[in-house]
């Protein structure tokens, strides 16, 4: 029996490789960050920090459910029905910042810029911003799912900007 697709609707093996895609591009994202932030702890033990600022221990759940939502936001948006266009701008932008994430951690804790990974970051959350707006056109679940990620980033803004301001010697 010959399988019928609707217009659209990607085919079945195109939606798997998509899932493969953004997850795959998600965990790349995490482990470049990874990478970059061997030697994280010991620097941020070292680090004047608000007392705002969350214990080293919960910065990897946090991304790890994080990443989840981001890959599956990405997801969710690819199979979008809505014009090849649209969807390939909204997945520029993903994949976009998805290398602007990847990049703070390169920044901060392995290079040690402080203000270079304010700015960056602040590129990040608008790049976010965007990535959200634009899956929520194509997919409302997708980009509702990208929430909690913006929030976070939001967060870690503040916290980057007040950390680099308390530690003008180390960053």
């Amino acid at each position: 029996m010959a399988l019928k697709l609707r217009v659209g609707q990607p085919a079945q093996k195109r939606q798997w490789s998509a899932l493969v895609v953004c997850v795959v591009a998600v965990v790349a994202t995490g482990a470049l960050g990874a990478f970059a932030s061997i030697e994280a702890k010991g620097f941020y033990e070292m680090l004047v920090k608000p007392s705002w600022a969350p214990p080293p221990g919960v910065f990897s759940p946090v991304w790890t459910t994080l990443y989840f939502m981001i890959a599956l936001s990405g997801w969710l948006a690819w199979r979008a029905r809505a014009p090849a266009s649209d969807t390939r701008f909204a997945l520029w932008l993903y994949f976009g910042q998805l290398a602007l994430n990847a990049l703070w951690s390169w920044l901060f804790f392995r290079w040690h810029q402080g203000a270079l990974a304010v700015i960056e970051v602040c590129v990040l959350w608008f790049a976010i911003l965007l990535t959200l707006t634009q899956f929520w056109r194509l997919r409302w679940l997708a980009g509702a799912l990208l929430v909690p990620y913006l929030a976070w980033v939001s967060f870690a803004t503040a916290l980057t900007a007040a950390v680099w301001r308390l530690n003008p010697g180390l960053l």
